[in-house]
């Protein structure tokens, strides 16, 4: 009996335990701790290193489901409580980093990238922790620091922020989803182009469902970050500009992924706006974008795909969607064939059941099994003939990428 009534105990005490970690208040202040850190290694080995400290006035993440996280992504960021080590925060994320160690570079070259997190600012001194994960789903490196709010060289930042323009604010502000456009390659000549540019993106994005139906979840601002030069880098043609963010093309060199390494210098363009989801607008019409979750979404603006692009890196940045399309020229090992990815739209059959085998039944919506996904031509299967996260031609989210959006969307918002 004794033990009876100290499992019971112990039981009522974790859940208490559980359920004060999940009361914001309890644990963190209105201000938003920026970690800067650096990630380097090579295909064998990987190294985590604090680089520093930043915080501005304003938390514009979530507030409830705090230790939770919608998708596990390729990896996380943890904040324990010191005292008790609970849990107190933690969100996923992926990063170019991880995807440049699988190209065939990083199997003869060290390289290092700067890598951004935004957590709410700890009221007491806390143990955060960095785990990246490979394709398996395994920890590859992980790294953990002691943090205290009374650190003299915590960086303020965001005093006086970039100027930016609301472009539309969320029903409930207290559960809500912040985006901010960020503008790139555009000088202040250009305001009145990028503020156009921003208002197609966002327009563009709520004429697809789920987001139609649940644009009042939204808050979205116009950031008017602007570069001496106009457009963005061009490695392959020469062509290096002078721009905000640093952006170019033949990331990996690859022609037509177009990204930012320069992620301190992004944050540092935002400090001090609401925002927690990026989406960087480029300005060029060549064609291209990326988007890595819950880091950035970035996308052409001046190209005839511009509206498609942008919604479908979106998918990556904010839902955690994988791509619905192989190479045919290429089958890259991305995932493993014997292992169940973590992106919900893309399954090997390894663990359907948790994915959209309920749904396939349903002979209206055409949800089945089409093998050609994540990149590989075999073995890797996606659930609809067409997508956005397919092709640009497609007009819409296929069913199971709309209730993958959807958990999202309520996670953060309910």
């Amino acid at each position: 009996m004794k033990f009876i009534k100290f499992f019971l105990l112990a039981t009522l005490l974790l859940a208490v335990d559980e359920s004060m970690s999940q009361v914001f208040e309890n644990f963190f202040q209105e201000k938003t701790l920026r970690i800067d850190y650096t990630f380097s290694g090579n295909a064998s080995q990987q190294w985590i290193a604090l680089d520093k400290l930043n915080s501005f006035v304003g938390w514009y993440g979530k507030r409830q489901r705090l230790s939770e996280v919608p998708m596990k992504g390729n990896g996380q960021i943890i904040v324990r409580d010191a005292k008790t080590n609970t849990v107190i925060y933690r969100n996923s994320f992926s990063t170019l980093f991880q995807e440049w160690i699988t190209y065939d570079e990083a199997k003869t070259t060290t390289r290092s990238f700067e890598n951004v997190f935004l957590v709410p600012m700890p009221k007491d001194s806390a143990t955060i922790t960095i785990e990246l994960y490979d394709n398996r789903h395994n920890i590859a490196t992980t790294f953990s620091h002691i943090f205290s709010p009374t650190d003299i060289l915590i960086h303020q930042i965001g005093q006086t922020p970039t100027p930016y323009i609301t472009l539309q604010k969320a029903a409930n502000q207290q559960r809500c989803i912040n985006i901010a456009y960020i503008a790139e390659g555009y000088t202040a000549d250009e305001l009145q182009t990028f503020i156009d540019d921003a208002n197609v993106a966002m327009e563009a994005l709520f004429e697809h469902e789920p987001f139609k139906s649940r644009r009042d979840c939204f808050n979205i601002t116009a950031v008017c970050a602007f570069s001496e030069e106009s457009g963005t880098s061009e490695p392959g043609n020469g062509i290096w500009r002078k721009t905000a963010l640093g952006s170019h093309f033949d990331t990996f060199y690859s022609d037509r992924y177009l990204t930012t390494l320069n992620l301190k210098q992004m944050h540092d363009w935002l400090a001090g706006t609401p925002y927690e989801h990026i989406i960087v607008l480029v300005n060029t019409e060549k064609y291209g974008g990326g988007g890595i979750l819950n880091s950035y979404n970035l996308s052409m603006t001046h190209h005839k795909a511009f509206r498609p692009v942008v919604v479908h890196e979106f998918g990556h940045s904010f839902a955690g969607l994988a791509d619905e399309y192989a190479y045919e020229s290429e089958d890259i090992d991305a995932y493993p064939l014997d292992v169940e990815p973590w992106e919900e739209n893309i399954t090997t059959g390894v663990d359907f059941s948790k994915k959209w085998q309920d749904m396939i039944n349903d002979s209206i919506s055409g949800v089945g099994m089409y093998e050609g996904a994540g990149y590989r031509l075999k073995g890797v299967f996606r659930p609809s003939e067409d997508c956005r996260m397919r092709t640009n031609e497609n007009p819409t989210f296929c069913p199971v990428c709309q209730r993958a959006i959807i958990r999202v969307i309520d996670f953060y918002t309910q």
